[in-house]
């Protein structure tokens, strides 16, 4: 067989033993992962059932990192100490070494009834566990195949002199190995993967015992520094403790048995001569005493990461009250008035929406659509807010002026958020149906939607300076901006129409999709104006003549 030929079954059997090894764990956090999660979580009281904890869950996981992230959720959440947390990893560790300890053994003569099996199960439709499970074994058998050829093909090339000279030029370098396996796991996302091809290169005598064993040591390195680079970014600090703690406790273990590598090699050697099974057991000895030497130690490690990694300031909540006192509420005219301060929030963020809406629709960003509607969760937080603190001041400390105030707040927060549904849910789901359907308006129609979503912003500020002066001059001009909107929607209803004879689809996608954002944009302001001018015109008895002006 030649040399390319031969590198591409290389590369096709390792390939095959990665597939496998995530079919096995995804099998498995399909069918358990809830769980398992949640035997987790209760499991975090002390380090010793943690500890336990974490090598059962990896053990069936199959997946130190996918443990990791649990863990890490529950740390950075506060639902756990750090210290439990390292424990949960210490067990981790220990736990991915057992599938190692079993593949060990020659049992690749069961492959194809797993394979098998496993296709049988997974073909069923009738249980997703029953899928899963047949994930599972159908990943077991492909890893048990991999295995076996890749054992057949390097027994091939074992005395080959190429190989042995650059296999032997490697082995003679200790620090070397380590590196190349950590590189090899990083890249494989896998240590099982790793060790199981070191095996593989042990059986066949392609790597001296120590230089296997140092590749094991960098197969354990490479799956520590995964968590760290490729865990969540945005949690701050804290996320990176219980991976860089497990990453620190691997190369202190690393140091020392590289130090004593020369006497730990002759001892394994001497406790078990079968090559293969000497590095499954040096990988899960290694894990084990890493384990019981940073068991105790795991105080200390905890103090010296919050020294590294402090807590990040604390990032304001937007949607968190500032003006809701609750000592207020026993002086109803003070506490009114914090309510109308924590409104006026309301009109902000509803503001910063518009904005947000008006730069989407002028730019075509989706990135900008998605940050604006996240902005509709804290109005909806902020009104539910309002309304609570309100109708929690005592009616009977009320008089009658200051049931109408609150009566005045109530409806301005409602309806600033709906007026924020509306942007959330009809607005910027038509903008980006535009976007996705590649329609674009004429420059007059975008100038045109600029200048309403400009008017929007100007109504709102009115609102909220009536919301304070109670002005009837400026609430009567708010109402007249109905008319506007209501002239505009019926300019753009006549020319859809004109529009749909004889054009082709796009522009008349188009012209639909126009006059939709018209019509959103209308009942937002219906909703502004509703928030601050009617309850005002009311007061003064200007509503009806109001809202007949307006068309209603």
């Amino acid at each position: 067989m030649s040399f390319p030929a031969t590198l591409i079954d290389l590369a096709g059997f390792i390939a095959l033993l990665l597939w496998g090894t995530h079919m096995v764990q995804t099998g498995v956090q399909r069918t358990f992962g809830p769980r398992l999660r949640s035997i987790l979580g209760h499991a975090l009281g002390d380090r010793f059932r943690a500890f336990v904890a974490g090598l059962g869950v990896t053990t069936l996981l199959q997946s130190s990192t996918a443990t990791g992230l649990m863990v890490t959720g529950f740390a950075v959440g506060g639902l756990v100490d750090l210290v439990p947390a390292l424990a949960v990893m210490l067990g981790a560790n220990v736990g991915t070494t057992l599938i190692v300890q079993l593949l060990s053994f020659d049992i690749s003569a069961v492959s194809p009834a797993l394979i098998l099996i496993g296709v049988l199960m997974f073909r069923r439709d009738s249980s997703t566990q029953t899928h899963d499970l047949g994930r599972v074994l159908i990943g077991l058998g492909l890893m048990l195949l991999a295995l076996n050829q890749l054992l057949d093909l390097l027994r091939d090339f074992e005395d080959a002199p190429s190989l042995r000279l650059l296999l032997g030029a490697i082995s003679t370098l200790p620090v070397l190995d380590v590196l190349l396996a950590a590189g090899l796991t990083w890249a494989a996302h896998s240590s099982v993967a790793v060790v199981l091809l070191v095996m593989s290169l042990a059986a066949n005598g392609v790597v001296p015992p120590n230089a296997a064993f140092a590749l094991v040591l960098g197969a354990n390195l490479g799956t520590a520094i995964n968590p760290l680079i490729e865990g969540p970014a945005g949690d701050g600090p804290a996320a990176k403790r219980v991976p860089l703690g497990n990453l620190l406790t691997r190369l202190i273990g690393i140091g020392i048995v590289l130090v004593a590598m020369q006497p730990i090699g002759r001892f394994m050697v001497t406790f078990q001569p079968d090559d293969a099974r000497a590095v499954a057991d040096f990988h899960t000895l290694f894990n084990i005493v890493t384990a019981v030497v940073f068991l105790p130690l795991l105080g200390p490690l905890a103090r010296l990461l919050r020294r590294l990694l402090p807590d990040a300031p604390a990032a304001a909540d937007p949607s968190r009250p500032l003006y809701l006192d609750p000592a207020a509420k026993e002086i109803p005219i003070i506490a009114l008035g914090g309510a109308a301060r924590e409104a006026l929030r309301l009109a902000d963020f509803l503001e910063a929406m518009l904005v947000g809406a008006r730069d989407a629709l002028a730019e075509g960003d989706r990135r900008l659509i998605a940050e604006t509607r996240r902005r509709d969760d804290v109005l909806d937080r902020l009104n539910i807010a309002i309304k609570s603190y309100l109708t929690s001041i005592d009616p009977d400390e009320l008089g009658p002026n200051d049931h109408r105030r609150l009566n005045e707040i109530l409806a301005f927060a409602m309806n600033l958020e709906q007026a924020g549904d509306v942007v959330d849910r009809h607005l910027l789901p038509h903008a980006s149906k535009g976007l996705k359907r590649g329609l674009d308006f004429p420059k007059e129609r975008q100038a045109e939607m600029s200048e309403l979503m400009n008017r929007l912003i100007a109504n709102l500020r009115t609102a909220a300076s009536l919301l304070m002066t109670e002005d009837p001059r400026a609430a009567r001009l708010l109402a007249d901006e109905k008319v506007a909107f209501r002239e505009a929607e019926s300019r753009a209803t006549l020319q859809h129409f004109e529009r749909l004879r004889g054009s082709r689809l796009p522009v008349a996608q188009a012209s639909a999709l126009y006059l939709d954002l018209l019509r959103d944009m209308k009942l937002i302001n219906s909703h502004i104006v509703a928030a601050a001018a009617y309850p005002v015109l009311e007061r003064s008895g200007e509503l009806l003549a109001s809202r007949v002006a307006s068309g209603e």
